[in-house]
């Protein structure tokens, strides 16, 4: 088994308002049905093993960027979007926050029962990951949800989240059974995140006669720091700042948008008619769908597909949202009965930005980026919960452009 990384998040409130919830809905089911399409169930169990991706992926979803939030929404948009269609899907979404955790092994039983899978074992998996991060590594966060997510193949990922009971973080865990040898010995590539002193770890490989006499551990000092991997630590400032994006990658994404738009690319004929600000949010989407873990580096440049329900960087732009919706969701249909060019397509899209990295110079300056999606929000339908964008009036700086 391999726990994939953690991510440590700023605990944060505010519920997601309708308007915005049911569409994500909308596009997470053709973002997920994409990936499948493109490369099967095991991609997008992996991909949701990955800390960076995961959190790509509910910022490009239009959830707050840094927020622990995006757990407890992503869960949920996905287990209400594919669970309906999970047996065409070949997946399944089971647990959830709270009293729904505590669900999820009865209802990998009922998964079994409907697949012919080990529901037992799949009950007796999630019990023990839940076990492992809560009781037998004991780092100060308690979990309050727990989800599991299974294939008709039986393999699965584990995403679920701890809060601290003292410092106002959440930490985030993600397991994947890819490579499960044992839960009681050495069950993680690694425990890492913020030095918070010594830690209590009942499965380090040293530990095996420990588990026989509990108190023994108690007198060692379990301070021992497993190799580092993929460990996403987000800022706990709520904007974004110009250090939290890659702006060659995002400026190659804005260039492509544009040059688009005058038909330059062949290879996206099929999208003729989408706008640039269209564009620059499928190009992002199409990354989702498309790209390798690297790519997931800075999460918050996937906030400049859709926005956030806080307007951070700037309002949802429903009509871009709703465009993007529908032209996903049109190229997964048409793959469907083998007319898979419209697919490619979206595909060519991340491709393309990809290869202008390689000798591209940003030239974007991130305030002004930001200041124009703002200032602009109100022709593509902007709304966040403050409710719809203006037209701008007087300009006046922001206290992040002010010397």
């Amino acid at each position: 088994m391999e726990r994939s990384g953690t991510a440590d998040l700023l605990l944060h409130g505010g519920a997601v308002p309708p308007w915005l919830f049911n569409r994500m809905k909308q596009l997470a089911l053709p973002i997920v049905e994409a990936i499948i399409e493109n490369n099967g169930r095991d991609d997008f169990l992996e991909r949701l093993s990955n800390p960076f991706w995961f959190q790509s992926f509910g910022t490009v979803i239009g959830m707050d960027w840094n927020s622990s939030g995006v757990t407890t929404t992503v869960l949920k948009v996905l287990k209400q979007s594919l669970n309906p269609v999970s047996k065409r899907l070949g997946i399944y979404v089971c647990g959830g926050k709270g009293k729904q955790s505590l669900q999820t092994p009865k209802e990998l039983l009922g998964v079994g029962d409907r697949t012919g899978l080990d529901g037992d074992h799949l009950a007796q998996c999630s019990k023990l990951s839940a076990k492992v991060d809560n009781t037998a590594l004991q780092d100060g966060f308690n979990l309050y949800i727990h989800s599991f997510v299974v294939s008709e193949t039986g393999k699965w990922s584990v995403v679920q989240q701890g809060m601290h009971h003292s410092n106002g973080m959440a930490r985030r865990y993600h397991w994947h059974s890819d490579q499960l040898k044992s839960f009681v010995q050495e069950p993680h590539t690694a425990v890492c995140g913020r030095n918070q002193g010594a830690i209590l770890n009942l499965v380090h490989r040293k530990a095996a006669s420990t588990q026989k006499g509990i108190l023994d551990i108690v007198r060692e000092n379990p301070d021992r720091i497993l190799k580092e991997v993929p460990h996403l630590l987000v800022p706990v400032y709520h904007h974004i700042e110009p250090k939290d994006v890659d702006m060659k990658r995002l400026g190659s994404v804005l260039w492509l948008a544009q040059e688009s738009e005058t038909g330059n690319f062949k290879d996206l004929l099929l999208l003729k008619g989408l706008g640039p600000r269209t564009l620059q949010s499928l190009t992002l989407v199409s990354e989702i769908i498309n790209g390798t873990p690297s790519r997931f580096e800075d999460p918050a440049r996937f906030a400049f597909a859709h926005g956030g329900k806080d307007a951070t960087p700037f309002p949802v732009p429903l009509k871009v949202y709703d465009k993007t919706i529908n032209t996903l969701r049109d190229a997964v249909q048409r793959a469907k009965i083998g007319r898979t060019d419209k697919l490619k397509a979206i595909k060519s899209l991340s491709t393309l930005a990809q290869k202008a990295e390689k000798n591209f110079t940003p030239n974007s300056n991130f305030h002004a980026l930001v200041r124009k999606e703002n200032e602009e929000s109100y022709k593509y339908g902007g709304r966040s919960v403050f409710g719809f964008a203006r037209p701008p009036g007087p300009r006046q700086l922001s206290l992040f452009e002010q010397d």
